[in-house]
């Protein structure tokens, strides 16, 4: 019974949950990416780039015969996998930039003090005077 016990106390602790709510969220979060990369981003490059597709550059280690098929190795898989890297970290950066320029907006509005900190200052203003 001690072990369950045990079990229960890590399972419900609030950095597994938290943890767990994380995964979750980001996966869904990957499929919004993946979303986001392939239908918007992928096809104005791909136009720009004329349709170029690294995948089918390989150097050919031994023919295909017969009875075995061809020993190659896919360099160009390699390229394109770079590329798709390096276009989805772009994507990405100016996602966060852009989520981050709306956070700093938010936090620029000044706001008004509370009635509590008004009346502290109050407070204070006064004490200072019979001082």
């Amino acid at each position: 019974m001690r072990i369950v016990k045990e079990f229960k106390e890590f399972a419900v602790r609030g950095n597994v949950v938290d943890m767990a709510v994380g995964i979750i969220m980001g996966a869904a979060f990957g499929k919004i990416v993946t979303s986001f990369v392939g239908d918007l981003v992928m096809p104005p490059i791909g136009v720009l780039l004329g349709g170029v597709d690294f995948t089918n550059l390989v150097i050919t280690v031994k023919e295909a015969t017969a009875d075995t098929p061809a020993v190659v190795v896919g360099y160009g898989k390699f390229i394109q996998t770079i590329v798709d890297f390096a276009i989805i970290a772009l994507a990405i950066f100016g996602m966060v930039k852009f989520i981050n320029s709306l956070k700093r907006k938010e936090e620029a509005a000044p706001s008004e003090p509370s009635p509590e900190a008004v009346l502290l200052t109050e407070i204070r203003d006064l004490l200072k005077e019979q001082h």
